[in-house]
C-alpha cells in the first residue's frame, strides 16, 4: 500500500447499508465525500448552496426538478447545481454514489426526520 491507501469494495460497503436516505461515507479527497445511499420511497424537496452528483449504482430512481423529472437508471448520473431544489423519488430501491462537500447535509436547510448526519462505513 502506497501511504495508506486501500482499495474500497463499492459492493461489499453498500450490502452495510440497511436504511434508506441515510447516506454513508465511504471515501473524501480535495474538500469533497464519496458517499454511499440506498433510496426507496420520495425524499423531500430540498436544495444545496453547493453542486451535487449522483450516479446510480443499482436500480434506478427520477430526480423531481421544479417543472420537471429526469428518469435515471444503473450508469447514468446527473449533477445538481447549487441552489437548484430536487426531490429524488425511487419506486423500487436504488443505489446511487453522491459526491458532494464535506459537511453537506442530505436535507439541505429543509431538515425533518430523513436528516442524516452522513457516517463513514
Amino acid at each position: 500500500m502506497l501511504n495508506g491507501m486501500n482499495p474500497v469494495d463499492i459492493a461489499a460497503r453498500s450490502d452495510l447499508i440497511n436504511e434508506h436516505w441515510s447516506p454513508k461515507i465511504v471515501a473524501e479527497l480535495n474538500g469533497q465525500q464519496v458517499k454511499l445511499a440506498k433510496l426507496k420511497g420520495e425524499f423531500v424537496w430540498h436544495s444545496h448552496d453547493v453542486d451535487e452528483l449522483f450516479f446510480v449504482l443499482e436500480g434506478e430512481f427520477e430526480m423531481h426538478l421544479r417543472g420537471s423529472v429526469l428518469p435515471l437508471k444503473k450508469g447514468e448520473m446527473v449533477v445538481v447545481p447549487a441552489g437548484v431544489e430536487h426531490k429524488p423519488v425511487a419506486h423500487e430501491e436504488a443505489t446511487v454514489m453522491l459526491i458532494e462537500p464535506v459537511g453537506v447535509v442530505n436535507t439541505g436547510e429543509t431538515g425533518g426526520d430523513l436528516t442524516h448526519e452522513a457516517e463513514w462505513i
